[in-house]
């Protein structure tokens, strides 16, 4: 018997979605049967390669600069405008500053700039918005997955304005899931520990570095961004209908050894 993960009807909207765990996740979501809306801030041929790739009947790209929150509401707009309705969002955009910085050392300008593109309230103040308008009752369920780390959950020596920021989107998920879901809407997170991605590359590469974060990870390597794509997907399906408010550790095993 096959059991498909469809997201047939629905429309979504997914940030940081031109590479890594955002560009596996349109990919996922696309072929599940969504049409999806992703914004970039820099990445144009990247981006414009990935919805061309993906279908422009049914994937498009937006430019778009989430540092603040001044862009959210054009952003929630366009997909909208497209797509004429929005059921998912999933906020996956981030900065992760790869220097170790020490709390007495680190500016203010990384601290506000950490924060203001990691913690962003304005995009699920719209989304939510536009979720909560009248559809039919069989398609009146709205999701929305936060991207969170392992190290929201048990910090990071030298990456406070990071730790701070990814554990404030998981008090976020329990706070909001208990406020939205007598709107039908669905909120959970996804915490990633290490994955292969362009964020994560100048750790990675680093031999020294790289030896110590395998030695953190049971399972012995560092994720594929399709494997964290994955859970984001299940968890806007109909298979998910009774898991709201929860925390979904993809990380290796890591969270328990660490």
């Amino acid at each position: 018997m096959s059991i498909p993960l469809s997201l047939d009807g629905k429309v979504a909207l997914i940030t940081g979605g031109s590479r890594g765990i955002g560009a596996a996740t349109v990919r996922m979501f696309v072929a599940a049967g969504a049409r999806v809306v992703f914004n970039y801030q820099k990445a144009k041929v990247p981006a414009e390669k990935l919805a061309s790739e993906c279908g422009k009947d049914t994937c498009i790209a937006v430019q778009c600069d989430l540092t603040g929150t001044d862009t959210a509401e054009p952003l929630v707009a366009a997909a909208v405008a497209r797509f004429g309705r929005l059921d998912i969002l999933v906020a996956n955009h981030g900065v992760w500053p790869a220097e170790d910085v020490p709390i007495d050392k680190m500016s203010p300008e990384q601290w506000r700039n950490t924060v203001s593109v990691n913690l962003d309230f304005a995009l699920i103040k719209h989304s939510v918005a536009q979720m909560k308008k009248p559809r039919p009752q069989t398609d009146a369920r709205g999701h929305i997955v936060l991207v969170s780390s392992t190290s929201g959950q048990r910090g990071e020596a030298y990456h406070c304005d990071y730790s701070a920021t990814k554990g404030a989107l998981i008090s976020m998920t329990k706070g909001l899931s208990t406020e939205l879901i007598r709107d039908g809407i669905y909120v959970n997170c996804v915490a990633p520990g290490w994955v292969d991605t362009d964020m994560s590359k100048p750790a990675l590469d680093e031999p020294k570095t790289s030896r110590e974060i395998l030695d953190t990870i049971p399972l012995g390597r560092v994720a594929k961004p399709e494997e964290i794509a994955a859970p984001i997907l299940f968890l806007c399906t109909e298979y998910a209908g009774f898991i709201t408010g929860e925390v979904f550790n993809v990380n290796g095993g890591a969270v328990l050894a660490g």
